[in-house]
């Protein structure tokens, strides 16, 4: 089957963010692959809003260390700390963490200079263990808001299923 990347730039982002949901469960059906689905959820977000990095960071050891995992855009940051910049925060708290103006937070890890604003969302397993985080940045001021956080938090439970 020949994969399609929806470019979903100029629809409403309720109606884009559920095409991408159906689309994600029709590309990964059957597949149980935690990094399968992070390669793949993180090129049709990216390719799809046009965002500026669009990736995870996979907990390499548990309360401690994230690392770099499949991801679109420039070079990333190879290991983030748990509890360091947005990332290590939202790992940390378990929590995602949705920042408007990246010079704003403090600690913020900057990998591209040209990074505005961000989302972290945290990524758990079936046993509710915390795998990886989804980071998201933007060149824009305030791209994401609430609606960005409630849809991608459904997003990531689609990991609920991986083994």
């Amino acid at each position: 089957m020949a994969e399609v990347t929806l470019d979903l730039r100029d629809v409403p982002k309720a109606e884009a963010y559920e095409t991408l949901a159906e689309h994600v469960e029709s590309v990964l059906a059957g597949i149980d692959d935690p990094i399968a689905g992070m390669a793949t959820i993180a090129a049709l977000l990216h390719h799809g809003f046009g965002h500026l990095w669009t990736g995870f960071y996979r907990v390499v050891e548990p309360d401690r260390l994230l690392r770099v995992g499949p991801y679109q855009g420039t070079l990333g940051c190879l290991d983030i700390e748990f509890g360091k910049g947005v990332c290590g925060t939202a790992a940390a708290t378990r929590q995602t963490v949705l920042v408007e103006d990246v010079n704003e937070f403090p600690g913020h890890i900057t990998c591209d200079a040209r990074s505005r604003s961000e989302i972290v969302v945290p990524v758990f397993d079936g046993a509710r263990r915390l795998i990886a985080v989804l980071d998201i940045d933007s060149d824009r001021l305030a791209a994401f808001d609430e609606a960005d956080r409630a849809a991608l938090e459904r997003l990531m439970r689609w990991f609920e299923r991986t083994r």
